[in-house]
């Protein structure tokens, strides 16, 4: 009988080690699978962030894009406008004080206005009135007159 209680002790000692074995490898596994998976939601975070960098730096890429396409733009308008204003010869002697006095008169009228309509005022109202009103007239005045500069002969 002591070798058949010795046998069933065994086998329970066995089935005791074997069931512990079972567990702690489902344990292992579990933990396993948790780390796999907080791999997973890790790597496909920065993966989002990745393409959401790649997002807005294209559209920063294209935005500057479409603000060089404007700059050029507004040169080559400038120079058109430049040279359309080179290409007007010589006329009648009052046409051409009228034309000389047309830039003049504007920027004089320009200022005027800014100055009655910076008066007439409130004083919440003065400060966009005197932005608006005098990037136009600076812009006008450095514009109309800039190109007024003593011509250099061309070679």
């Amino acid at each position: 009988m002591a070798d058949l209680i010795s046998m069933a002790a065994s086998a329970a000692g066995g089935g005791l080690f074997g069931l512990a074995g079972t567990v702690l490898g489902r344990v292992a596994s579990y933990v396993e699978q948790r780390q796999a998976m907080a791999h997973e939601v890790a790597r496909w975070a920065h993966e989002l962030k990745r393409r959401d960098l790649e997002i807005k730096a294209e559209g920063a890429r294209v935005a500057a894009e479409q603000a060089l396409q404007e700059t050029q733009g507004r040169w080559q308008g400038l120079a058109a406008s430049m040279a359309a204003e080179g290409q007007i010869g010589p006329s009648y002697p009052w046409v051409d004080a009228v034309r000389g006095l047309t830039r003049p008169g504007l920027t004089l009228l320009l200022w005027l206005s800014s100055g009655a309509i910076w008066m007439g005022a409130d004083a919440s109202g003065r400060a966009a009135i005197i932005e608006t009103a005098s990037f136009a007239a600076t812009a006008a005045t450095l514009w109309w007159f800039g190109d007024r500069g003593p011509r250099r002969p061309s070679v």
